[in-house]
C-alpha cells in the first residue's frame, strides 16, 4: 500500500472508535486522555463501484459490485495544546504523522470534552476552537524544524547561492515536505528567496502554515454528531473545507455485529439487514436505535470520511490495469484483480510505471478495456478505468 492516512485530534474525541470501526483492529478505547500511546496502524478501505457490474459475471474481487480498495490508516496518540514544545504525547504524535499523505481530523463535535480531552458537559466546550488549535500545533512543529538552523542556513543560502526549495526540503523531509511544496508556498506568501535574512517571525510562521496546508491537507470528522447540540453541527459544516458528520460508536457497533453474522451489512451502507434468531430483546433494541440514527444521518459517515479523503482531499481515481482487454483478466485469467489509486490527470504511462518499472520503460501503447480504443502515453486516465498496457518488457 502506498497510500496512508493519519488520524488526529485531542484525546478523547474518538479516534480510536474511529480506527476501530475502520479497521476491526483490538485497540484499547476509554474514555479518559492518552488511551493511545504508541500510533495504532491497521488497514481501512475505500469503497467504489466495480467496473464488473457492467458485465454479465462479478469479478470475485469485490463484494455484490462494490470493491474496497487498501489504505493504511495510522490513529496517533491524542495531541494537546504546546505539543510541538514535547507537551503530552506531542512529540510521538508529530513523529507518526509525518508519513500521511492526509489528515482526518477527528473532532468531539458535542462539545463534551475540553481541549485538553478532559470530560465536560454535553455543550460546553466549542468544538471550533479544537480545528485552530490542531492547524497551530501542525504549523508550529513545522516552523521549530525550520527554526533550529534558520541563522546558518539563511546566511549559507545567500552567500553560496544555495537553493532554498532544496536546502529547506531537505530540513523537512521528515514532516513529508518536499522542494514542491517550498516553491509553491515561496510563491504563495511572495517572501524574497534573495534576501532571507530579512524575514520576520511572522513571515516565517506564515509560510510554515502554508506549508502545512499543502503538505498535510485535512478532512474535518465532526464525531459524536448523534448526541451533539443542532448548532455545533451547523457551525462546523459551515467551515471552508470538508466536514463529515459521523458516528464512530455507530459504526462501531454495526461493524461487530456483521463480524459475528448477527446482520448484514457494508460499510458505507444506509441500512442493514438482521440475519441472527438469537438476538434478545436488548440486541434488537440496540440495533433498531442504531437504525434510526444512520438513516437520521445517511449512514455512519466514516466510509463517506475515508472516500472523501481519498477521492475529494486528495484527488485520487482507481484504475484497474489488466493484461486481456477483452475478459478483463491478467494472465493467470483472474478478472480485475488490481486496482490502483492514482493521481487524478495520470496517463496511460504513469500507470505503466506503477505495475513495474520495466514495462514503464518499455511502453508502446496502452488499449482502453472499456472502448477497445488505442491510447497514447499521454492520455490521461479517468475514474474506473480498465487499461491494457502493451510493452516491449518480458
Amino acid at each position: 500500500m502506498s497510500m496512508t492516512i493519519g488520524l488526529a485530534g485531542k484525546p478523547n474525541a474518538g479516534k480510536s472508535t474511529f480506527f476501530k470501526a475502520a479497521t476491526l483492529a483490538d485497540v484499547e478505547i476509554a474514555n479518559y486522555p492518552f488511551t493511545t500511546i504508541h500510533a495504532n496502524k491497521g488497514v481501512t478501505y475505500v469503497r467504489a463501484e466495480c467496473p464488473c457490474v457492467s458485465r454479465d459475471k462479478r469479478c470475485g474481487n469485490c463484494s455484490d459490485g462494490v470493491r474496497y480498495i487498501p489504505i493504511e490508516l495510522i490513529d496517533v496518540a491524542g495531541l494537546v495544546p504546546d505539543a510541538h514544545q514535547g507537551r503530552g504525547l506531542g512529540n510521538t504524535f508529530l513523529d507518526d504523522l509525518r508519513q500521511a499523505q492526509a489528515i482526518i481530523h477527528v473532532i468531539d463535535a458535542s462539545g463534551g470534552t475540553d481541549i485538553e480531552g478532559n470530560p465536560v458537559d454535553i455543550g460546553d466546550h466549542d468544538p471550533l476552537g479544537d480545528i485552530d488549535f490542531l492547524n497551530r500545533e501542525l504549523t508550529m512543529w513545522i516552523y521549530s524544524i525550520i527554526m533550529r538552523n534558520w541563522t546558518k542556513l539563511s546566511r549559507k543560502i545567500q552567500a553560496e547561492g544555495l537553493s532554498i526549495e532544496h536546502i529547506l526540503a531537505d530540513q523537512l523531509v521528515g514532516a513529508g515536505v518536499d522542494e514542491h511544496h517550498i516553491s509553491r508556498a515561496l510563491n504563495e506568501c511572495k517572501l524574497d528567496r534573495n534576501h532571507l535574512t530579512t524575514w520576520t517571525e511572522e513571515d516565517i510562521i506564515h509560510f510554515c502554515d502554508v506549508i502545512r496546508i499543502m503538505s498535510k491537507p485535512m478532512i474535518i470528522a465532526a464525531n459524536k454528531t448523534d448526541v451533539a447540540p443542532p448548532e455545533n453541527v451547523t457551525n462546523l459544516q459551515a467551515l471552508d473545507q470538508i466536514v463529515v458528520p459521523t458516528s464512530a460508536a455507530a459504526e462501531l457497533a454495526l461493524r461487530s455485529a456483521s463480524k459475528g453474522h448477527a446482520i448484514k451489512y457494508e460499510p458505507g451502507d444506509k441500512d442493514f439487514t438482521i440475519l441472527s434468531e438469537e438476538l434478545n430483546a436488548a440486541q434488537k433494541k440496540g440495533l433498531e436505535n442504531v437504525r434510526t440514527l444512520i438513516q437520521k444521518m445517511d449512514g455512519t459517515g466514516i466510509q463517506k470520511c475515508i472516500n472523501k479523503a481519498v477521492f475529494e482531499l486528495l484527488d485520487l481515481i482507481i484504475v484497474y490495469p489488466v493484461e486481456d482487454e477483452g475478459k478483463w483478466t491478467d494472465k493467470n485469467e483472474r478478472m480485475l484483480p488490481d486496482a490502483f489509486l492514482m493521481k487524478k490527470g495520470s496517463n496511460a504511462h504513469d500507470l505503466a510505471y506503477r505495475v513495474h518499472s520495466d514495462i514503464g520503460d518499455r511502453f508502446l501503447y496502452a488499449v482502453d478495456g472499456k472502448t477497445k480504443m488505442r491510447l497514447g502515453e499521454k492520455h490521461e486516465l479517468n475514474d474506473g478505468d480498465v487499461v491494457k498496457i502493451v510493452s516491449t518488457a518480458k
